[in-house]
């Protein structure tokens, strides 16, 4: 019998009509297509481990996964027997032969999350799944001189929902962008990278930011909402459409030690 081999995958997926990441048994998630294909292609079942845990209706072009198998066939090969056997909403763009003790959510060292806005009163059909339509006027500059405030090391004890079980609510922000779309004006694009999230963290900083573009708060506000470590003081949480995973770090960076293990496995 041949020895364990361990294989990393990168996962795009359309998040629209699959109920998240993780596996269950009320409705079709990325995981669970995943093992499905897999036990097709090997003949048994072989459980897959994510980098994210995310929602229901959130994306990804880079989301990372691993799986173990005694099977010889390459890495090329199963990444076109997968995309043979998935659904069109879900792809594996990269496989690749890892180190045994490697995993997807514990060495992972950073995450780049995007989320993208539709700023016009008309819908779009294109974007609806994709964006958070908001047909009130957004001030992205206020949003624009909110935005670096989220930046540095912070206890984000009041961007996290209820159910978070993390043991510890201090994060590393590297990034925390607000920026037009050039060809797309109506596109608003929110970049978020850091160490590690709390759960639906980005998308309530997300919601925080319009809040303060539709002039619920000053963007002066936002440091003492940090501050507050209070839910009830930040924004809205913004809906999971609009939210796309767009990659997993792994570069052994983890500035301080806050957690980023307990952190990584937790949905947003």
């Amino acid at each position: 019998m041949a020895a364990p081999r361990t294989i990393r995958l990168v996962v795009e997926y359309d998040g629209t009509n699959l109920c998240g990441w993780q596996r269950q048994d009320n409705g079709p998630t990325v995981q669970g297509h995943l093992e499905a294909a897999l036990a097709d292609l090997l003949g048994k079942h072989t459980a897959v481990a994510g980098a994210s845990r995310t929602d229901a209706g959130v994306h990804a072009l880079g989301q990372v996964a691993r799986f173990v198998t005694d099977g010889t066939i390459p890495p090329r090969g199963i990444m076109r027997a997968l995309n043979a056997r998935l659904p069109p909403g879900i792809a594996i763009a990269e496989a690749s032969e890892v180190e045994g003790d490697w995993h997807p959510r514990f060495s992972a060292t950073g995450k780049h999350y995007r989320y993208m806005l539709w700023l016009r009163p008309e819908r779009s059909a294109h974007w609806h799944n994709r964006t958070w339509h908001r047909a009130l006027p957004v001030d992205v500059e206020r949003m624009q001189e909110a935005a670096p405030h989220f930046v540095g090391v912070h206890d984000f004890a009041a961007f996290r929902a209820v159910g978070c079980v993390a043991k510890t609510t201090r994060r590393i922000m590297s990034e925390v962008s607000v920026t037009r779309d050039a060809r797309t004006p109506d596109l608003c694009v929110i970049d978020v990278c850091g160490n590690a999230f709390l759960r639906n963290m980005v998308r309530i900083m997300v919601g925080t930011l319009v809040d303060i573009g539709e002039h619920r708060f000053a963007p002066s506000e936002l440091p003492e909402i940090i501050a507050a470590g209070d839910r009830q003081r930040a924004g809205q949480t913004a809906p999971a459409q609009g939210l796309t995973l767009v990659s997993v770090r792994y570069d052994g960076v983890r500035g301080e030690h806050i957690g980023a293990t307990q952190a990584s496995a937790e949905t947003v």
